[in-house]
């Protein structure tokens, strides 16, 4: 009887150890799963006070029928035929890894097919978030734009964009440096960049882009219609030809 018994709580008490490996091996999975999420880039965290926006693991196609949202062009240049039928409007902040993926993957190829024909406008605003070196960046594209430069300042800070780890490439300094890659008189550029003089504008779009439920980088409205993330030229491809069927 003895034996029995030593045998029985033998049982239950290797049970019971299994059971918590089996619970702790499941709360570890847990964890490691949200460090990997966050590795990832699945919730960037903003600095200097300014908002949190998802610019992660990206939503495949989010648009909803109906869910248009009416959303101004802004007051950059815009790309394109002014009279064009569809229209993209972009929040985008130059620092974030996944606004130049789009940059370098999707957009090519929608300024070419859609833009350079006539068929879609596209436009261009700021969604600063990712501290005080974004939004040096986004007012220094403003400067740029008081020459006319600033698609091309646009492309030159995507095409040389530095790791989000940098915090000192995009001084007011170094933007500066920048702008003269693109033919910009520097004097009259460091001028305007050292006045803050468009910090209302950046900060402006911010806030427009927040009206409007942004919360990744980048976020497009092809016609009011939001598609978030560095999606394939394929899924803005499938909502722009919608629109223009209608």
């Amino acid at each position: 009887m003895e034996k029995l018994f030593k045998h029985f709580f033998s049982t239950v008490q290797g049970s019971i150890i299994v059971g918590v490996l089996i619970v702790a091996s499941f709360f570890i999975g847990l964890l490691y799963t949200k460090i990997q999420y966050l590795e990832k880039g699945g919730a960037v965290a903003a600095t200097n006070s300014q908002p949190v926006a998802a610019a992660g693991d990206q939503p495949s196609l989010p648009s909803s029928p109906g869910g248009k949202v009416n959303v101004d062009v802004g007051h950059l240049p815009i790309k394109g035929n002014k009279d064009a039928k569809v229209t993209i409007v972009e929040f985008a902040d130059f620092r974030c890894p996944f606004c130049e993926r789009f940059f370098k993957d999707a957009e090519t190829s929608l300024v070419k097919d859609y833009v350079d024909t006539g068929k879609v406008k596209y436009a261009f605003r700021h969604y600063a978030f990712l501290g005080q070196q974004s939004v040096w960046a986004a007012q220094a594209s403003e400067c740029a734009n008081e020459q006319g430069k600033f698609w091309k300042f646009h492309e030159w800070l995507y095409n040389n964009q530095a790791p989000e780890s940098d915090l000192e490439y995009y001084s007011k300094d170094n933007l500066v440096k920048y702008a003269a890659n693109v033919d910009i008189d520097t004097n009259q550029f460091a001028s305007c960049l050292n006045s803050d003089k468009y910090a209302k504008q950046v900060q402006d779009d911010l806030s427009e882009g927040q009206k409007a439920g942004v919360n990744g980088t980048p976020t497009l409205f092809v016609n009011g219609i939001p598609i978030v993330g560095a999606q394939p030229y394929s899924a803005f491809k499938t909502v722009i030809d919608q629109e223009l069927s209608k």
